[in-house]
């Protein structure tokens, strides 16, 4: 198991990004999964920093845990902000998907995208954090 905890501000984005592409390189895998790993990891924590820290004047640490488990990875990714429940969000309708971009309303396609690029993600509060985890199957 490796964890690493980065601020909680934007520019931890990008950081963020590369430890998680590395990680997921390193165990064997495939590019188009950990493209849709850094994505939904991405969407998620740019949420929290922005809506969580940001927008209540917080400082802290999102901290990061990566494991392999048989042939799935796994990320865990913890915060002290309120309780954000990716799944409590409004759905995104398939008819909202059709539309031409300039037609559709602003936001939650990321959240959208978030969860439906990895195989399973899932939200616990543990110890009065928020945990995110998202597994995917290696190849």
């Amino acid at each position: 198991m490796k964890t690493k905890g980065f601020p909680a501000v934007l520019d931890s984005l990008s950081p963020i990004r590369e430890f998680v592409i590395e990680e997921a390189t390193g165990v064997g895998l495939d590019k188009k999964k950990t493209y849709n790993l850094a994505l939904a990891i991405d969407e998620i924590v740019a949420n929290i920093i922005s809506y969580g820290y940001m927008e209540n004047g917080l400082e802290g640490v999102i901290d990061l845990e990566v494991q392999t488990s048989g042939n799935q990875l796994r990320v865990s990714m913890y915060d002290d902000t309120k309780p954000f429940d990716p799944f409590q969000q409004r759905d995104v309708e398939e008819e909202t998907l059709q539309k031409p971009l300039e037609d559709r309303p602003i936001g939650g396609l990321g959240i959208f995208l978030a969860i439906s690029g990895v195989d399973e993600i899932n939200y616990t509060r543990v110890d009065n954090r928020n945990r995110h985890t998202f597994v995917v199957t290696i190849n």
